[in-house]
């Protein structure tokens, strides 16, 4: 039987009123699922109640990832500390899934740094550990985002147009370290983006909200080969 990381039955998402409505999926291991759709849609408040953000209008959504640090969220907006190292940053990634009492000590803690160094590494971004995050381009700010979360090893990424501002040589950088990390750590990634061109690339899953309903497509092949 096929492990399932998150489903959900007839949800319907929103505020005052429905963005989304009577939607059902699963997310399951080795999902690369690519959310398309126009601004104001409703993507990032369905990436919102996946992650536990928002409460659900009705319908039901159940999650399997129960432990800490299972489930990573690249904002729009990043959630990075702009006046802290790039290294202290992602090494914010590898405290979520320590216990809260171990979490402080973490900075000390030989492999963890290490873990975090080997994520700068991986997005182009060695010779920075020690530069402040506010100081970076909006580029190298993302890459800083996804080094975060490659360092926390979750199991489902939910990202939020964590793409833009990169060129294609970044873009392919930063989907290549996902890629990996989905491959070796059983992991899967629902991201919003908007260009389509990139989403049939990377992605084994298309979905689209069109008229609050949530219509899903087959991309083809698997997530290999990279961007």
């Amino acid at each position: 039987m096929v492990e399932v990381f998150v489903s959900a039955e007839s949800l319907s998402i929103g505020y005052n009123d429905p963005l989304l409505k009577d939607a059902s999926f699963e997310i399951k291991p080795g999902d690369v699922i690519a959310l398309l759709g126009p601004s104001g849609i409703g993507k990032t408040t369905l990436l919102r109640t996946i992650f536990g953000a928002v409460e659900p209008i009705s319908g039901s959504i159940v999650s399997k990832l129960n432990n800490r640090g299972d489930l990573g969220f690249i904002p729009q907006r990043l959630g990075l500390i702009g006046n802290l190292s790039v290294q202290t940053n992602v090494l914010n990634g590898v405290r979520v899934r320590k216990k809260w009492y171990e979490s402080f000590f973490a900075v000390f803690d030989k492999k963890s740094i290490a873990k975090v160094d080997e994520c700068i590494n991986q997005l182009g971004l060695g010779g920075h550990e020690k530069q402040l995050v506010r100081t970076l381009s909006g580029g190298q700010q993302r890459r800083v985002a996804t080094a975060r979360t490659l360092a926390q090893e979750p199991k489902l990424i939910l990202a939020d147009e964590f793409l833009g501002e990169l060129d294609e040589d970044n873009v392919e950088l930063v989907l290549d370290s996902i890629q990996e990390m989905i491959q070796s750590n059983k992991s899967a990634i629902l991201m919003v983006e908007h260009h389509e061109d990139i989403a049939l690339k990377v992605a084994n899953k298309i979905w689209r909200i069109e008229g609050k309903s949530l219509v899903e497509e087959n991309a083809g092949e698997a997530f290999q080969g990279g961007y």
